[in-house]
C-alpha cells in the first residue's frame, strides 16, 4: 500500500502522540525523540504494524493537563514513520512524514498505554483553478532571490515539487514558525484559501527582506 492508503487503512483505530509544540503539514517530515514509556509502545506497536501514527495538538486551556489524557485538536497530523533508530535504553529517534489531514470523531476507551481514536482522512481535491498556486510560486521566486544561494536552492526545490494546496503546505513548514500561524494553516481544508494565507506570510517575508543577492529564476 502507498503512505496515503496506509493511513486510510489506519482510520478506525489512529495511534495518537499528543506533541502542543509541533505542527506537521503533510508533504513534510519532522524528527521526533521519544522517551516517555506510554510514547515509546506507541511507536514499538506502530513499528511492528503500519507505521502509522498522528500527530495531535492540545488547545492551549489543557497544556497543564498533559500528564493525564487533555481534550486533543480535532484536527490531526496523520503520517507514517519513514526512518527509525531505537536505542539501547528503549528510546527511539525517528522521522516521520506527513501524509493527510485527518478529522478527529471518537476517542476510543483507553486500553493500552496511549491514546486511540476513530479519524477521517482529509487529503485534498483538486482545486478548480491554478490561478492561487501559480501567485504563490512567483512570490516563493521573489522571496528565494532574497536568500542566500544554498537556502534558496533547496526552498525553490521543496516548492518546485508540490502543487494546489500541497504547496501551501510545504512551504509555510519551512516559513511559517508560529505555532498557532501553523495550526491554524492545518486547519484550514480548502486549498485555495490555504494558498493565500500561505501567499500572504511570503509577501511579508519579501517586504522585511532587501533587495535580492542572487537575483534569477528558480522554479519552472
Amino acid at each position: 500500500m502507498n503512505p496515503l492508503e496506509r493511513v486510510q487503512a489506519a482510520a478506525g483505530r489512529l495511534k495518537v502522540f499528543p506533541l502542543p509544540s509541533l505542527v506537521l503539514f503533510p508533504g513534510t517530515a519532522v524528527p521526533l525523540h521519544i522517551f516517555e514509556p506510554r510514547y515509546r509502545a506507541l511507536v514499538r506497536d506502530a513499528l511492528a504494524g503500519d507505521g502509522v501514527l498522528a500527530l495531535a495538538q492540545v488547545p492551549e486551556a489543557s497544556l497543564g493537563q498533559l500528564d493525564g489524557d487533555p481534550p486533543l485538536h480535532r484536527i490531526l497530523s496523520a503520517g507514517v514513520v519513514s526512518l527509525h533508530e531505537e536505542l539501547p535504553d528503549g528510546r527511539f529517534n525517528l522521522m516521520l512524514t506527513g501524509v493527510c489531514r485527518a478529522r478527529l470523531l471518537a476517542e476510543h476507551p483507553k486500553d493500552k498505554p496511549y491514546r486511540e481514536v476513530q479519524a477521517e482522512m482529509l487529503p485534498d481535491p483538486e482545486l478548480a483553478s491554478d490561478d492561487g498556486e501559480l501567485s504563490l510560486k512567483r512570490a516563493v521566486l521573489e522571496l528565494a532571490a532574497r536568500l542566500p544561494e544554498k537556502a534558496a536552492e533547496t526552498f525553490v526545490k521543496v516548492a518546485s515539487r508540490a502543487r494546489g494546496g500541497a504547496l501551501a503546505d510545504v512551504v509555510a513548514a519551512t516559513l511559517v514558525n508560529n505555532v498557532a500561524q501553523r495550526l491554524a494553516l492545518l486547519d484550514e481544508l480548502d486549498g485555495e484559501r490555504r494558498l493565500a494565507e500561505v501567499l500572504k506570510a511570503v509577501t511579508a517575508a519579501i517586504a522585511r527582506m532587501k533587495a535580492p543577492p542572487n537575483p534569477g529564476g528558480y522554479l519552472n
